[in-house]
């Protein structure tokens, strides 16, 4: 059952790429979803936030030219959890960095696609190890 509460930032210039991310998203049951078109409401969004996203997608020509080093943004950056660089062939982003490094995974698709969400979200929204539910359980409190 997916987490409701994570907070997902999604930014990509084309309207329909965002909308597109966000509902294939929403068919996976999250809905806490914020998108945006620019790198300066991107930074300002991932800046000033109350709260850590867990999940931030972005189409790498968002910084095409701007010189922000966007791997070592997201690696950096304690406001993000973890991150999805996609259309990096296009903002030169090697390729050898294509499956994944530490919080970062990096595509050289022009989309986030449905079975790429459904994997990255897998690895996004693990339970966590220390809530009450899986406390009862290691306890014995709670059956399956």
């Amino acid at each position: 059952m997916p987490n409701k509460a994570l907070r997902i930032l999604i930014a990509d210039e084309q309207h329909f790429h965002r909308m597109k991310t966000e509902r294939n998203l929403n068919q996976l049951g999250y809905f806490r979803i914020a998108p945006v078109h620019s790198l300066a409401e991107l930074l300002s969004v991932v800046e000033y936030g109350c709260e850590p996203f867990d999940l931030v997608i972005i189409n790498a020509t968002l910084c095409t030219g701007t010189g922000l080093d966007l791997l070592a943004f997201c690696q950096d950056n304690q406001q993000i959890r973890h991150a999805l660089i996609y259309d990096a062939q296009k903002a030169g982003l090697p390729a050898l960095f294509a499956v994944q490094r530490h919080n970062v995974r990096i595509s050289q698709a022009r989309v986030p696609d449905q079975e790429t969400l459904e994997d990255l979200m897998s690895r996004v929204d693990m339970p966590a190890h220390g809530s009450l539910r899986g406390h009862a359980r290691q306890q014995g409190g709670l059956r399956a």
